[in-house]
């Protein structure tokens, strides 16, 4: 029998797994909100809409990229046919760092992570036979998301699909790529501009679409609690607001087309909590700070990812549990979008019967659990309005705390935001190894003679990589190169003007088959690049 087996595991403590201390019971008295409103008014606490999901389901969406657009395509198709209702576009880390695939910085990682985009040529067989006047499309990118974005709206034009008809988000949130994910390029300002100028352009052509995904997502798993988690992003969420006020947009307008990005973790009733306290704090801190009073730009708008760090390589079909959990937390949260990590997402690109398994989660809490037939049904409840009422309390602390040091930006380019979140994951580490967090299946229960089973291993084609190169070669080959120093030229002249909007430039650069590495190097030698801070 094996130590981990045999030892019991302590009784969970009293407190949240952001570090809130629970009482035994609650009553009505401890409540600060004893009444929580009525869902679709605000500020929101039990939905922004008056019949939750009874009018429309979350969107089902699962993560999925890898090798070449043409690969990414074939597993498109798939999980539409298996019921997906929105596409959710990984992309590798070349793409993702403003790289082409030739760069001997990105040739070893070309295809691994995500699907190669070097160039419009690329994008094109990714949605080919898929019709995007139809289909949400989300892309998790943020160093080139302007990039991507202007790729969509290119591919848009070439099938003859109106820019207003497209849907979907691009996450676009620089600011916690700095503290937690590490795909920045530019410096903070110029990023921060380059955002601004994705929004306000979307609000104008795009209308349907969310030109930002204001994400805490990774810095959950990057370390941060539930509470810094969304401290941290409702404070880069003010930072964008006053960026966008400060290029004169309309904060009515574009404040109605942000959205939001989380990570969903094991704490079933913190994480519930979390988006109801998130809903009230947003639709306070618009009214406070920048007198935003409209309703619709008060809503907070959301979707989420069940699994990431949450998930086990140790016993990985535990996985499915975890995530059929989270799910039930995220839509009694109320999101809006929802992607499900497959089980063996902790150490591998999924299956299509991995994935197959988390989509389905998905529809069985959908279509049989009966939870879309009642608005917010935990509601009322004295401990979920308690906890809420703490959740939002803690969070304007950290908010608070950001002000004091003198802001998001400040923070980030002090290093101060990613020393906190680094302690906070050396803590979590250690509380994991003590055996303090349990984990099932790594630190408790268990075998002397467990092996852990990882199912189908998910291969990318060995061939991938070089049939990538080959087709980058011939756009390189084939496209008006005259055409292509044209339009980089004017992009390089237009971010020497700090009033100019690039999208219209970086549709153009794309529209003339400009590869993301050469739209990334002109844009270089006008902002140079983010040096990253070392505190010790």
């Amino acid at each position: 029998m094996s130590d981990s087996e045999s030892r019991t595991p302590p009784i969970p403590e009293p407190r949240t797994a952001s570090g809130i201390e629970i009482p035994e019971r609650i009553t009505p008295d401890m409540l600060r909100h004893p009444d929580p409103g009525t869902p679709g008014e605000p500020p929101y606490t039990r939905g922004i809409f008056p019949n939750g999901y009874r009018g429309r389901l979350w969107t089902f969406r699962q993560y999925s990229g890898f090798g070449t657009a043409e690969d990414t395509n074939a597993r498109y198709r798939f999980l539409l046919e298996s019921g997906q209702t929105g596409l959710s576009v990984a992309l590798d880390l070349p793409t993702q760092c403003g790289f082409d695939p030739n760069d001997p910085m990105a040739r070893s990682e070309v295809g691994k992570v995500g699907v190669s985009l070097s160039s419009l040529a690329e994008a094109e067989i990714l949605f080919d036979g898929i019709d995007l006047s139809g289909i949400s499309t989300s892309f998790t990118i943020n160093g080139t998301a302007a990039i991507v974005y202007a790729m969509y709206c290119a591919v848009a034009d070439k099938q003859g699909v109106p820019r207003e008809k497209l849907t979907g988000t691009i996450q676009n949130d620089i600011l916690k790529e700095y503290v937690a994910r590490g795909t920045w390029i530019f410096p903070v300002r110029p990023s921060m501009r380059l955002i601004s100028d994705t929004i306000l352009f979307s609000n104008r052509e795009t209308p349907r679409f969310n030109p930002i995904s204001i994400a805490g997502a990774h810095v959950r798993d990057a370390g941060a609690t539930a509470v810094e988690e969304l401290g941290y992003t409702l404070a880069n969420g003010l930072a964008y607001v006053e960026e966008l006020i400060r290029r004169g947009g309309d904060a009515a307008k574009f404040a109605n087309r942000l959205s939001f990005f989380f990570y969903v973790h094991m704490d079933f009733f913190e994480e519930i909590c979390k988006f109801r306290a998130a809903r009230r704090l947003w639709a306070a801190l618009l009214e406070e700070r920048f007198d935003i009073t409209d309703p619709k730009a008060q809503r907070f708008r959301f979707g989420v990812v069940c699994g990431g760090s949450s998930l086990t390589a140790a016993q990985p079909y535990n996985n499915i549990v975890r995530v059929g959990i989270e799910t039930l937390a995220a839509t009694l949260g109320g999101a809006q979008s929802i992607f499900t990590c497959a089980y063996d997402e902790a150490f591998q690109i999924p299956t299509e019967f991995s994935a197959e398994i988390a989509l389905r989660t998905q529809q069985i809490i959908a279509y049989e659990s009966g939870i879309s037939k009642i608005v917010d049904p935990l509601g009322g409840s004295h401990y979920v309005e308690w906890l809420t009422d703490k959740m939002e309390e803690e969070t304007r602390r950290v908010i608070e705390e950001i002000d004091e040091y003198g802001g998001v930006e400040k923070a980030i380019e002090d290093g101060y935001l990613q020393a906190r979140i680094a302690e906070r994951a050396h803590e979590r580490k250690q509380m994991v190894d003590k055996g303090e967090t349990v984990i099932v299946g790594q630190n408790y229960f268990r075998r002397d003679d467990q092996t852990d089973d990882f199912g189908e291993v998910f291969k990318v084609d060995p061939q991938a990589a070089q049939r990538v190169q080959e087709k980058y070669q011939r756009v390189m080959a084939e496209r008006d190169s005259a055409k292509v120093e044209q339009t980089l030229k004017a992009l390089e002249r237009a971010a020497a003007k700090d009033d100019e909007n690039l999208m219209p430039y970086l549709i153009d650069c794309c529209h003339a088959y400009a590869t993301v590495g050469e739209m990334v190097a002109t844009l270089k030698l006008q902002w140079g690049e983010f040096q990253e801070p070392i505190r010790l």
